[in-house]
């Protein structure tokens, strides 16, 4: 065994079996490990002391503000404060909802009364955006993270924090799902540990990593953040991904690990500014939400040292449940790129079944509805007692992705039953973007599909029926009066009648075709 293997076994089992809640991964680095850097951001270090002492004083604050069990919600691009608020709430016994920020003013206002938050911390400039278009509610209490946040933390706070209990939710996350609206799922204590534990066998993380984090903190992908804190290592957090920012840190704070996009990995070696050192100290990088360009790998594989690794998950179960190796992707390399396709072999943690509609299970090579069954599983979807019972049923949670093991044991995603398009990482419903188009007079009828693209994997392209003649324009700002920018189609298509298949639905396969076959003509 390797000094390395040494030093990633003693790093992490000990604190996976000490951590009962989310609050005690900070602690326990804070007792361990004052010291040491919890937090890079924009050249200024916080050790592990630093930060649980501010969590803590938020955290009773938070306390006495507001009573435990009650929902806090945050609107911000990534900032300290977001990270302070992620240990923070659930230590005063609330629950966080992290807010996407590309959303629109009405997608936010569903989820914020949906939630029945009573506080939202929200950056000035969002907040601006969303005040100007819809009236929030009066029980609402709305705290600026740039012209009122300190002032605030400077009030009483309470004396006593709550024993808190591992079933107990803690953030409350909402999913693009195929009804049309967003449901809220519900991650606990026990489920985000297990998810943390999960992601730790699949990526595993050295006390000594700067791990790079250019993701939102309002996704599932912030449970990275918390995993290097699990291992006492740092993170090093941007407010958004660029390129050269990327590069720049990489070669002065010397990265370790990094999670990117494909596309995102591409920019970084397409940069006019990129020499190979800028990466010589990065050892892996984490990707997942779309596949790896065959051409993309080769150039990683020449051009650097560094292991790719791919997840495969989801916000319902707190993280990723199985994971394309780094030897997975040399093999992929050397001979074998149907593996791409691959999301890799389930992890020991969940255990993965493909079934058919009738819930039988599928044998090797059939496709059939993705099911796991794990402790990393969420709680429920809140307030949603119908969804959550189509969803979690028998202790198996069914994913609405279609998928296939093939003889080795490899777990392929081969369509979505959800009908979701995935554009640059996100998830977005086509049922959702369906209904506003629907409530544009001029329409008949319409379906959404998702279509090819190089850089962002798939955008929208909306096909129409139309009752009377309307631009593109006029439908694209309808859609962007009702629906956050990313959820806008790219493409649209005019046809005279959607066409059905035999059991009487809009025929997507036909309308992918026809929109290829009209691509070439054109």
């Amino acid at each position: 065994m390797s000094n390395a293997d040494d030093e990633l076994i003693s790093s992490n089992r000990p604190d996976w079996q000490v951590c009962r809640n989310l609050p005690e991964i900070l602690s326990l680095q804070a007792e361990q490990r004052p010291q040491d850097t919890a937090l890079w951001w924009q050249g200024r270090a916080t050790n592990y002391r630093q930060l649980q002492s501010q969590v803590e004083h938020l955290a009773r604050r938070l306390s006495h503000h507001g009573q435990p069990g009650e929902r806090v919600a945050v609107l911000a691009w990534n900032r300290p404060e977001f990270l302070d608020l992620m240990y923070a709430v659930p230590t005063a016994g609330q629950i966080l909802v992290p807010l996407n920020a590309r959303l629109a003013p009405r997608e936010l206002l569903y989820q914020l009364t949906t939630s029945g938050s009573t506080t939202l911390f929200a950056d000035t400039e969002l907040l601006s955006r969303l005040q100007r278009t819809v009236e929030l509610p009066d029980t609402l209490e709305v705290i600026d993270l740039d012209a009122e946040y300190s002032a605030w933390l400077e009030q009483e706070a309470g004396v006593e924090l709550p024993v808190l209990d591992g079933s107990e939710g803690v953030w409350i996350l909402f999913t693009s799902g195929s009804t049309g609206r967003p449901k809220g799922a519900v991650l606990t204590h026990n489920s985000f540990l297990a998810g943390l534990r999960s992601a730790a066998l699949g990526r595993p993380v050295r006390r000594c990593d700067r791990y790079l984090y250019p993701f939102p903190l309002f996704h599932v992908a912030a449970h990275n953040v918390m995993l290097q804190h699990l291992s006492g290592a740092s993170v090093v957090l941007q407010a958004s991904f660029k390129a050269e920012a990327t590069l720049t840190l990489c070669r002065e704070l010397g990265v370790t690990t990094m999670s990117l996009a494909p596309t995102m990995m591409a920019m970084l070696l397409d940069h006019p500014d990129y020499q190979p050192q800028d990466l010589a100290t990065v050892r892996s990088i984490g990707y997942g939400a779309s596949a790896m360009p065959e051409g993309l790998l080769r150039r990683f594989i020449n051009e650097t040292d560094i292991d790719l690794c791919q997840s495969y998950g989801m916000t319902e179960l707190s993280g990723s449940v199985s994971f394309l190796t780094p030897e997975d992707h040399r093999l992929a390399a050397l001979g074998r790129p149907e593996l791409l396709r691959a999301v890799g072999k389930p992890l020991p943690t969940a255990r993965v079944k493909i079934v058919d509609e009738q819930g039988n299970e599928c044998s090797t090579g059939s496709r059939g509805e993705i099911l796991v069954c794990a402790a990393q599983t969420m709680a429920g979807y809140w307030g949603d007692s119908e969804a959550t019972q189509q969803t979690l049923q028998e202790g198996w949670l069914h994913t609405g992705d279609i998928g296939l093991f093939d003889e080795q044991g490899y777990l392929y995603v081969v369509d979505r039953k959800k009908d979701m398009i995935i554009s640059g990482g996100e998830n977005i419903a086509s049922r959702e973007i369906e209904e506003a188009l629907r409530s544009h007079e001029a329409l008949s009828d319409c379906a959404v599909i998702g279509v090819p693209d190089q850089r962002w994997g798939e955008t929208i392209c909306a096909v129409v029926e139309l009752r009377r003649k309307a631009s593109d324009a006029e439908l694209e700002a309808h859609c962007r009066s009702l629906l956050a920018g990313f959820k806008v189609p790219r493409h649209w298509l005019r046809v005279d009648a959607l066409p059905v298949n035999a059991g009487g639905k809009v025929d997507k396969p036909a309308l992918r075709a026809l929109y290829q076959q009209r691509s070439i003509e054109n």
